[in-house]
């Protein structure tokens, strides 16, 4: 059995790195429960004077993609129960997160949102250091 030992140095850009990234997790959490929590008791006119998609799409769908924002951030926060259970939810909740924060910031590109697309730009350079640095 071989064990491995940081330097000082070392350990802390390991402690730094992880201090970082559950910062990210806690920031991408809050922002898709919020707007989880808002596509579903939110009007639709609300939404739609809010971002101009919900216009596009049925009832049903926004609701929809509520829950769905809702449950990939709690799999995001997972690993705080359990890491060996939640790393894994963690990783699929961050993966589908960046592909649909991609999809997304096509949609307010496409609509001229200027302030949608950064925001996502901003989201995908939060979850994307995650993704990435959670999967070793």
């Amino acid at each position: 059995m071989t064990s491995t030992t940081l330097t000082p140095s070392a350990r802390a850009k390991a402690d730094y790195l992880n201090l970082t990234l559950w910062t990210f997790q806690g920031w991408i959490a809050m922002f898709f429960i919020a707007a989880g929590y808002a596509k579903l008791t939110e009007s639709m006119e609300n939404l739609t004077v809010l971002m101009h998609w919900p216009a596009m799409a049925s009832t049903a769908f926004v609701r929809g993609l509520g829950v769905i924002e809702i449950l990939l951030a709690l799999m995001v926060l997972a690993p705080l129960v359990s890491w060996r259970v939640g790393r894994p939810l963690l990783l699929i909740a961050s993966f589908l997160l960046l592909g649909m924060q991609a999809i997304m910031l096509g949609v307010h590109a496409l609509d001229l949102d200027v302030g949608l697309a950064l925001t996502n730009l901003f989201l995908i350079a939060i979850t994307a250091p995650v993704f990435w640095f959670r999967r070793d």
